[in-house]
């Protein structure tokens, strides 16, 4: 069984490509009632947003892909790959329950903050030792997860201040979306086609 096969490196490269368009997308066609800049992104998704079915169906597919990418990447510790598919599940359930038009939605913002925990904690619970690949040890893994919680304590501080939180959740949000791709790369740069690990983890 390929532990890393190549069609993960098409749902894990298009996550990234497909959230940012979206919001990219969505934000043009809100015009510029929107700022990009302080406002976020579950705005462009919010019941009544000129941009609403861009940003849910952005959201839906990026779950999508982070799910499909959490079962082909056999290389990854059991717990880790676990958290990925837990983070792409948060974001179909976010795609689902939209903000309303004015002010925040309790249940909105819960199962949002439970997607970005799992996915901030992906990168150090799919941390194996030995000849794992560069992007799957313990250091370049628990670095990727530290600063995906500085992003997330930069956000709240941006929140809290009425600062350019919408910054600060893009970039945080972009990390997350690319660090699945980042390790599918650095496992099959590391196994070649056709690879397989010669002890595959099971925890």
């Amino acid at each position: 069984m390929l532990l890393v096969p190549r069609w993960v490196l098409l749902s894990s490269g298009c996550a990234p490509v497909l959230l940012i368009s979206g919001w990219m997308i969505a934000a043009s066609l809100e015009g510029p009632a929107y700022d990009p800049a302080t406002q976020t992104i579950s705005v462009l998704a919010a019941y009544g947003a000129a941009g609403s079915w861009v940003m849910t169906g952005a959201l839906l597919a990026l779950g999508a892909c982070h799910l499909l990418t959490a079962w082909g990447l056999r290389a990854a510790a059991t717990a880790g790959r676990v958290a990925l598919a837990g983070g792409g599940l948060a974001a179909l359930v976010v795609a689902l329950l939209p903000v309303p038009s004015s002010g925040g939605s309790l249940r909105h913002g819960s199962v949002a903050a439970v997607g970005f925990a799992l996915l901030a904690l992906w990168p150090v619970l799919a941390a194996a030792g030995g000849t794992a690949p560069w992007a799957l040890r313990p250091a370049p893994s628990a670095m990727a997860t530290a600063l995906m919680v500085a992003g997330a304590a930069w956000f709240l501080v941006e929140v809290h201040r009425d600062g350019p939180a919408g910054v600060a959740e893009r970039v945080v949000t972009a990390l997350q979306s690319v660090w699945p791709f980042v390790v599918v790369t650095s496992c099959l740069r590391h196994f070649g086609d056709g690879a397989r690990w010669p002890a595959p983890r099971q925890d």
